[in-house]
Order: structure tokens, then sequence, then C-alpha cells
């Protein structure tokens, strides 16, 4: 059921997507390197300990937290709230370079021959796949 206001319809944007881990830094870095972006900034708490870290490329930004009771999924028994997909131009080059960086690969893959389900060191899982041609307009 929908409902109908007279207020002017606000537009918004997405600015960053948050995630949690049992080291904010840990998984920032990982990302970041991961991705070949930096971790540009660094925020405390409220004892002054840094606890959010800020990863982007300058167009897309992602914010990884230090969260004190962070449980990791237990996938694929667990749902998932949310995920990342990753894609790379050297698929194979990428998952090893993934692994290296401290991902693991579980025995349950989904994906076939489309996508390779890896965890970042924090245990969450994430999708990669091979980059796609654009697709013409």
């Amino acid at each position: 059921m929908s409902r109908t206001s007279s207020l002017p319809v606000a537009v918004g944007t997405v600015t960053s997507y948050a995630f949690w881990g049992d080291d904010g830094k840990a998984l920032a870095a990982f990302y970041a390197s991961a991705l070949g972006w930096q971790v540009t900034q660094e925020y405390p708490d409220e004892n002054g300990v840094p606890t959010a870290f800020l990863v982007t490329d300058g167009t897309t930004t992602y914010v990884f937290y230090t969260a004190k009771d962070f449980k990791a999924p237990n996938w694929p028994e667990d749902e998932l709230p949310f995920h990342l997909d990753l894609a790379f131009d050297d698929i194979e080059t990428a998952e090893q370079r993934l692994l290296d960086l401290g991902a693991t690969k579980p025995a349950h893959q989904p994906g076939g021959e489309h996508w390779t389900v890896l965890k970042d060191p924090s245990g969450q899982p994430f999708c990669i796949s091979a980059a796609r041609a654009p697709q013409d307009a």
C-alpha cells in the first residue's frame, strides 16, 4: 500500500557504503589493496581510538568500522543482507592476489562459471567475476 503526500519528493544520493568487521583498519587495507584504491581518512571513536576508515577512488567511498562484537556470517547457512561484487579484467590473477592479501575461498561455490565467492579477512563473503564489456546504449 502506498501513501501519498503533498510534500515535494526528496532526491537523495548514496555517499558511501559502510561495513563492519572485527578490525576496520585491516579490512580497509584489504579492500584498498584489492581495488587499487587508497585509505584516505580515519575517524576516532569517543575515546580517540581510530575505528572508522575510508577507502575511495574519488567517486565511490567505502567506510570500514571496527565493531567489538562483530561476528562474521556463517555463510552459506546464514542469509546475507548484502555483499560486494567485484569485477576484474584478469580474474585468475585477481583471485590469486586476493588470496595472497588474506581472502579465503570457501568450498561452496554457487556461481559456476559466472562468479567465484571469496571471504574477506573478517569472514564476510564477496564475489569476484570477469569485467564485462560496456553495453551499447
